[in-house]
């Protein structure tokens, strides 16, 4: 799984680049573009750290980072949805994949926290 949900993520990452990079640059659509591609990067990112975790703790507080990141990917790309009438398919099938790495992520934190007792 780990192997799969690392390829995920970073499609996830790609694929909300490449909605930003169709994104009309002004001022306030810019603000948003940078929260949304540093937020959805950090998911690949911080998911890869937590393979590498140290110990259990260090892996469930990187997933914990990683639930955050998705979190507030999902927040993003809901916002675009709220102001942008073009990519509503791209922007609803993001939304779903960010929804659907917080549960896995919330799943596997609580499945190692079990495990640490």
């Amino acid at each position: 799984m780990s192997v799969e949900l690392k390829q995920r993520t970073q499609k996830f990452a790609l694929d909300c680049w490449r909605l930003c990079a169709e994104i009309p640059n002004s001022r306030e659509y810019n603000a948003y573009v940078h929260q949304l591609i540093k937020s959805s990067s950090s998911v690949g990112a911080n998911y890869r750290a937590a393979l590498r975790g140290k110990s259990s703790r260090d892996f469930i507080n990187k997933l914990k980072i990683v639930e955050e990141e998705a979190d507030e990917s999902a927040f993003w790309l809901e916002m675009f949805s709220a102001i942008l009438k073009d990519n509503q398919n791209t922007l609803h099938r993001l939304n779903k994949e960010a929804n659907e790495i917080v549960a896995i992520v919330v799943t596997s934190i609580k499945t190692a926290k079990k495990n640490l007792k």
